[in-house]
């Protein structure tokens, strides 16, 4: 859970780029690429990180600028990047301008449960984290690079002249 906002939003920083760096690795050509029958395909899961940003945060009494939750997934991926920018910037903004470190500490009612802002500040980054880890199986299956977010992936191992781990 944050305490401080400037905490939040450093993080938020990095891991806006992190999501970024995903995105740009997508094409236009492997967006409907999906694991198996009925689950989400590469643009559904990109969508659902971008519009989730501002789908949680606005429950918070936020507004944070974004498509709505039920909009479909583009078929661009730079749709999907000017979204996922918009959203990111709005959701900093937001939350650097309107809230104070005390805030942090006020409940929402989020989804039938009331969560600290702080605490809900922490569960949409491991939320946007959990859903870009599977975002990147999907494109390590549809041949894509992966990037790097926490460390370097395969091929970065490889660009620095270093084996990579199994």
């Amino acid at each position: 859970m944050y305490r401080m906002v400037e905490d939040f939003l450093k993080e938020w920083n990095y891991e806006r780029e992190a999501t970024l760096k995903v995105f740009s690795q997508l094409t236009d050509e492997t967006l409907q690429n999906e694991i198996s029958s009925g689950h989400r395909t590469i643009a559904r899961l990109a969508w659902h990180i971008a519009h989730s940003v501002p789908e949680m945060l606005n429950r918070t009494g936020l507004n944070v600028s974004g498509a709505e939750h039920s909009s479909p997934a583009p078929s661009s991926v730079q749709e999907i990047i000017s979204e996922y920018t918009l959203v990111s910037q709005s959701a900093a903004d937001e939350i650097k301008n309107k809230w104070t470190d005390a805030s942090l500490l006020e409940e929402d009612d989020m989804y039938g449960m009331q969560w600290k802002r702080g605490a809900t500040l922490s569960i949409l980054i491991n939320h946007q984290a959990h859903h870009r880890g599977q975002l990147t199986v999907l494109m390590r299956q549809a041949g894509l690079v992966v990037p790097g977010v926490y460390g370097p992936s395969k091929e970065e191992w490889v660009s620095y002249g270093m084996e990579p781990e199994e």
